[in-house]
């Protein structure tokens, strides 16, 4: 009787993995966007020099630190995978390969057999994306960094954009970007002019793949520092709001509706939540249903408990962070994981 109860609660705190895992009796594909906050190395520095995150720099960033953080997040991946490792993980503010060998080998990920695709980017901070994959659903077949090159500012330089398309079980194409457009830390309006190219140049390539095949399967992920309905998503690289009508050679913006509401998102700035992390995706993958697809329904923020911590001021909860400006709190990220489910026939 105690075994049919344990399995009776497991059944409805699970209700939507069950759920997520036997949609129309297909094989669940999730693929998720998490910006962990700057994962830094404890010992080797991309630019260089040593910087703040250094052993000697000033947040004290150490061994035990980093090794907190590793298994925070790996903490996080495997948590939100539930009984299915997500499929796709993308990744914002990740230092170098070493720490992305780290997390996928000796954490408690390493059971998972994650694979990794990394480039190093010109980043002033060595911050940069990366995707892990799950082999045995997903094939690379090809990985490339678009790098940023902003007109007339040869001195300015950001993270790249990464590109990777492969093959899912059921042999459908699908092309990933993965995307960490430049920071508002200057003020919004003085820097929304490189979000606006960056978003340009990932539509020029979106474009390019429309080309080529109108039918394309496009995933776009990451931290865009804008919103849905900002000028870079909404007007730039022109992410519909998911609730228009299909059109072909488009793309559709799958969190469009959570920034509107505003009551959640997957960050919070001056007591207010916002996307800014966000997954879109091509017309295709909302429409043709013989193959890869997805539904409006099926993008979530991902916020347990232990994600999230009480505001000091009263205004609700929010994420439970690694750095509150330059203290150590001892948390996991100042962004909350987004993530869809694809369904995938075989």
């Amino acid at each position: 009787m105690k075994h049919f109860l344990f399995v009776l609660c497991l059944i409805f705190e699970g209700e939507n993995i069950l759920i997520a895992q036997t949609f129309n009796n297909q094989p669940r594909f999730r693929v998720m966007s998490y910006n962990v906050e700057n994962f830094f190395d404890c010992n080797q520095d991309s630019v260089g020099v040593p910087t703040e995150f250094s052993p000697t720099g000033l947040r004290g960033w150490s061994y035990a630190r980093y090794r907190d953080k590793r298994n925070n997040i790996a903490k996080v991946i495997a948590s939100l995978g539930e009984w299915t490792p997500p499929a796709l993980v993308g990744l914002c503010e990740i230092e170098n390969q070493h720490i992305l060998e780290d997390l996928t080998l000796h954490s408690p990920l390493r059971s998972l057999h994650y694979q990794i695709i990394h480039f190093e980017s010109p980043d002033p901070r060595g911050i940069d994306v990366a995707l892990l994959y799950q082999p045995n659903v997903f094939r690379p077949i090809h990985q490339e960094p678009i790098r940023i090159h902003f007109p007339n500012r040869s001195y300015q330089h950001t993270r790249d954009i990464l590109y990777v398309s492969g093959t899912t079980r059921g042999n459908d194409t699908l092309h990933v970007f993965v995307n960490h457009f430049p920071s508002r830390y200057s003020g919004e309006l003085e820097s929304e002019d490189s979000r606006l190219f960056v978003a340009s140049v990932l539509r020029h390539k979106v474009d390019s793949l429309f080309q080529i095949n109108p039918n394309s399967n496009i995933l776009i992920m990451g931290d865009f520092n804008d919103y849905p309905d900002n000028q870079s998503i909404e007007k730039v690289l022109r992410a519909l709001p998911e609730h228009s009508a299909a059109r072909p050679k488009q793309l559709y913006n799958l969190f469009y509706t959570t920034q509107i509401a505003k009551k959640t998102g997957s960050y919070k700035h001056n007591g207010e939540w916002g996307m800014l992390d966000q997954i879109i995706v091509s017309t295709n993958l909302l429409t043709d249903t013989l193959h890869m697809h997805t539904t409006l329904a099926s993008a979530y923020i991902y916020m347990p408990a232990f994600l999230l911590e009480d505001e000091t001021k009263g205004f609700g909860q929010k994420p439970f962070r690694t750095y509150i400006g330059m203290k150590y709190h001892g948390g996991f990220s100042d962004h909350l994981p987004v993530y869809i489910d694809l369904q995938c026939p075989q």
